[in-house]
């Protein structure tokens, strides 16, 4: 039997693959983030994950079914009660989350006054927006006053927008962490907040690769700890460091986008480590599923795909990869919310020599039974292993 030496992870944020069972307790019957924006192109064009099998899992339009898929394939439902970034992660490391984080269309007075108090700053904006349009409408006015721009999204955060020349990046990480004590208040409940520095002129805004999130701690003891106590290496990239607060982490890769993610994720492969190395691709959900643009959602999707075989080339006879999402974000669906979907499941090692259909995981942290069953340290306490069905 395989033992493996390294396991990468790779999460390709929000592609969900078909509404979940529970969608209607979230109010997303219907959703289907890659059914939907095939329909919408007429079909994906993605040879390489087509091969893994991932059409097997669920038919989708352009992505060619496989009689000999190339990995283990299934799809997984979230169990914890939410459809935010951090509660996916979380529970793929063995954790079930069952308050959710709160999300806000308007933040309270009495936070925003003692924001103000404690930074010295007015507040400006306080309601939902993306972050590059609030920055256009509320940019010149900031540039003037040096208030702070506060904003939200379909998801649990406090984001703070602040051009590099008004408020330096040091200041603005400062103010951060004010608000990171200020909304560990079980009131407000915020899973991240987020500083969003940007730089340019009125009408030429840029946001810069300065962004650094400030997340709650896991509320428990996860795989990852388990991986670091017992001596193995975990590699974050993208926002996993952030989205875990640093715990579990060994050595932390910052990204600024999918292309630099896939850029240095494949660059680590390289590198000799034994343990887990754990890649988060933000653009998906980021700059296309919340902004509900579906043909740059897919014209994502396929970029990923053109680097999957450079990744696959890279892989040794006692590497596995599994690629995953965290939740949905249908670009076509109502709102700007993530949506509660099943997630797609692909595993590959080169010993596989033809993947089997794998039974449909009730949770995520199977996800992380497995890895730690691999390596041999403490398992989750949620979560069932299948690496016997894998090796």
């Amino acid at each position: 039997m395989i033992t493996f030496n390294r396991i990468f992870l790779v999460v390709l944020d929000s592609v969900g693959i078909g509404e979940a069972q529970d969608a209607a307790d979230f109010n997303d019957v219907g959703a289907d983030t890659l059914g939907h924006i095939a329909e919408h192109r007429n079909g994906l064009n993605m040879p390489n994950i087509a091969q893994l099998g991932l059409s097997n899992i669920k038919e989708i339009n352009g992505i060619e079914k496989m009689l000999k898929p190339k990995a283990h394939h299934t799809k997984m439902q979230e169990a914890s009660n939410g459809k935010d970034t951090m509660t996916g992660h979380w529970e793929m490391m063995g954790l079930y989350i069952d308050t959710p984080f709160r999300t806000f269309e308007q933040f309270p007075e009495e936070l925003i006054e003692v924001i103000e108090q404690k930074t010295g700053r007015k507040v400006i904006g306080n309601k939902p927006a993306s972050g590059t349009e609030i920055i256009k409408e509320l940019g010149p006015q900031h540039m003037e006053s040096g208030d702070l721009i506060i904003y939200t999204s379909a998801d649990s955060v406090l984001q703070i927008a602040a051009h590099e020349e008004v408020i330096p990046v040091k200041e603005l990480y400062e103010i951060c962490e004010i608000c990171r004590e200020l909304t560990l208040d079980e009131k407000y409940m915020i899973g991240r907040v987020i500083a969003r520095p940007f730089v340019g002129e009125p009408g030429n805004f840029e946001r810069t690769s300065n962004r650094h999130d400030y997340a709650l701690k896991p509320f428990g003891y996860t795989v990852m700890n388990a991986l670091e106590d017992g001596g193995s290496d975990v590699v974050a990239l993208g926002k996993i460091s952030d989205i875990f607060d640093g715990e579990g982490v060994t050595e932390s890769i910052r990204t600024k986008d999918n292309d630099d993610g896939m850029e240095k994720f494949i660059q680590s492969m390289d590198k000799p480590f034994h343990g887990l190395n754990f890649l988060n691709l933000v653009d998906f959900d980021a700059k296309y599923g919340h902004r509900r643009n579906p043909d740059g959602y897919a014209e994502a999707l396929e970029k990923f795909d053109q680097r999957l075989p450079e990744v696959l080339g890279k892989l040794k006879d006692d590497d596995l990869l599994i690629i995953t999402a965290d939740h949905g974000n249908d670009p076509t669906h109502h709102g700007t919310d993530h949506t509660r979907e099943y997630v797609p499941l692909l595993v590959y090692h080169n010993g596989i020599e033809v993947g089997t259909e794998l039974s449909i995981r009730e949770t995520f942290a199977d996800i992380g039974a497995t890895i730690a069953e691999n390596f041999n340290v403490k398992q989750p306490e949620y979560g069932k292993s299948f690496l016997e069905d894998i090796r």
